[in-house]
């Protein structure tokens, strides 16, 4: 491997190695078909052959059979390995671009090899021109040293697998498995004593153990949930037919097919985002397709950025809305990347929590209090999978996702450097200082026209839904409303609970990611710490 040169950075183009990676990613499902069609082979095989040859037959079949299985889990890898070098190329070529502005500023030019001279087109350089031409040439050598840091990183890695498929994919790992819910610090000391054989191992073999564990790295927690999506589809499926099954359907059942309909819908979509060649690369960390479905995806590789966004939904957000909420974070990560093009940033959709889907269910502090645990672990396991200097972490609360956040934060801790909260109903808590993080890092927006800024605390609102009122009036339109309580405390964006605020256009109770939304560029900055 050369050394990374100014005209080889500046031709490289990381949509092409972004493109490959999706389509060596793409093997996998031939790969899993072909498995499954030699496990009914050798099914069918037990049921009509005996004795000595059909055993051995057998354990031939069966032995292919382990072979797919365990090559799936290094194709999604490639995919991986080839995505992270594009995103780093990404930062090198914006880093390249950036010095080669700052020479054109000083009146100098960058020739072909990447030197440092003086424009003969403009006047005499003056004497600034000497250090001037100095930062110039440092700026470029740091583009270079990240573009070949990346190529080295990325080669070093396909070696590996190189070798790997010489020597076997996998190989069976020790006993002993982290029980659920382990603290992220131990569920990683036991993931590094493995050899990268016996991981490959278990996210082929037990792949709904390492897709769930806090603390794994990213990149192996998105191979096993990958190889899960099509048991996940089944589910859906199974569950359809069995509602299908029941002739008529009372009114009951029809009401969950039009839900499943829209779970199915949600689990299409965001295979789709999976399986594109988009940047960010998405990477699934979490999918549960039961009930309402939850679902943890990153947009960008947490363990390698230098920024980390974790934004955390409210009320009525499930499987369905998934591609939608993803989208949100898009939208910031967009903003981001616009801001801080030399930087790497990353956003996860957190949804790893039952939302509430009625006011009823809205008015209590149940649901957050129960993801308290949850939330807190991820981010532990965010801070302790990571790779490098430590990144900055924020978390960010839409609605009631505001109070999970909040409720997390104040009972359990989070490794968070910043809280943001847009369209806060109250956090649990009455005074910033009260959510464990930096002073000065508490931030929130609300829109002057979005409605949660008319509730009344939850005690009000159950008396009224006690009384008989209807769901909206128990939240809305008390004209006579003084002072900043709202359902679950104090308004964080009052500048009475401690934090920051920063502006919102009117745009309603779900606007703060719409674009030319000061409330976007706002989101964005803190979480580049700006």
């Amino acid at each position: 491997m050369t050394a990374v040169g100014y005209r080889q950075l500046w031709a490289a183009d990381p949509g092409a190695w972004r493109a490959s990676g999706v389509l060596w990613a793409g093997l996998t499902g031939p790969v899993e078909r072909r498995a499954g069609e030699l496990g009914g082979a050798a099914g069918r095989l037990r049921d009509g052959w005996s004795g000595a040859a059909a055993t051995a037959a057998d354990a031939r079949l069966t032995g292919l059979r382990d072979e797919l299985t365990s090559i799936a889990p290094a194709l999604v890898e490639v995919d991986q390995v080839l995505a992270e070098l594009a995103g780093r190329l990404v930062v090198a070529k914006a880093r390249l671009g950036a010095a080669v502005a700052l020479a054109d500023a000083a009146g100098l030019v960058v020739d072909r090899a990447g030197g440092v001279h003086p424009d003969p087109a403009r006047a005499r350089p003056t004497e600034q021109a000497g250090p001037a031409a100095a930062r110039v040439a440092a700026a470029l050598r740091d583009a270079l040293d990240r573009a070949e840091a990346a190529d080295r990183g990325a080669a070093d890695r396909l070696d590996e697998l190189a070798r790997a498929a010489g020597a076997g994919w996998a190989s069976p790992p020790p006993p002993g498995r982290p029980a659920a819910g382990a603290a992220p610090a131990l569920v990683l000391a036991w993931w590094s004593g493995l050899t990268p054989t016996q991981r490959r191992w278990l996210v082929g073999h037990e792949p709904a153990l390492v897709g769930a564990l806090d603390g794994v790295p990213v990149a192996y927690r998105d191979q096993a949930n990958r190889l899960r999506l099509g048991a996940w589809r089944e589910e859906l499926l199974a569950e359809r037919r069995r509602l299908l099954a029941r002739v008529p359907p009372g009114p009951a059942a029809s009401v969950r097919l039009r839900a499943l309909a829209a779970r199915s819908a949600g689990l299409d979509g965001l295979a789709g985002r999976l399986a594109t060649a988009g940047e960010p690369r998405a990477y699934l960390l979490g999918l549960d397709a039961a009930g309402e479905g939850r679902v943890v995806v990153a947009l960008g590789d947490p363990d390698h950025a230098d920024r980390v966004l974790t934004y955390v939904p409210g009320m009525t957000a499930g499987l369905d809305d998934a591609p939608g909420e993803l989208g949100r974070a898009a939208r910031v990560l967009d903003r981001c990347a616009a801001l801080a093009p030399g930087e790497r940033s990353s956003a996860v959709l957190w949804l790893d929590y039952d939302a509430p889907d009625f006011l009823s269910e809205a008015a209590s502090a149940g649901q957050a209090r129960d993801a308290g645990p949850a939330l807190h672990r991820f981010q532990e396991g965010l801070r302790a999978s990571h790779e490098g200097p430590p990144a900055r972490q924020t978390v960010l609360g839409h609605s009631y996702g505001s109070l999970v956040v909040g409720t997390a934060a104040r009972e359990h801790g989070l490794a968070a450097d910043a809280l943001v909260f847009v369209g806060s109903p109250g956090v649990g808590a009455t005074r910033a200082t009260e959510l464990g993080v930096p002073p000065g890092q508490v931030w929130a927006s609300s829109a002057s026209d979005d409605v949660i800024r008319l509730a009344r605390p939850a005690d009000e609102l159950a008396r009224r839904a006690l009384l008989g009122a209807a769901p909206l009036a128990a939240v809305l339109g008390w004209p006579d409303r003084t002072g900043h309580e709202l359902w679950f405390g104090h308004d964080p964006a009052d500048p009475g609970f401690g934090g920051r605020v920063f502006p919102s256009d009117r745009r309603g109770h779900a606007g703060y990611w719409d674009p030319g939304n000061p409330a976007l560029d706002g989101i964005a900055r803190v979480v580049l710490g700006r």
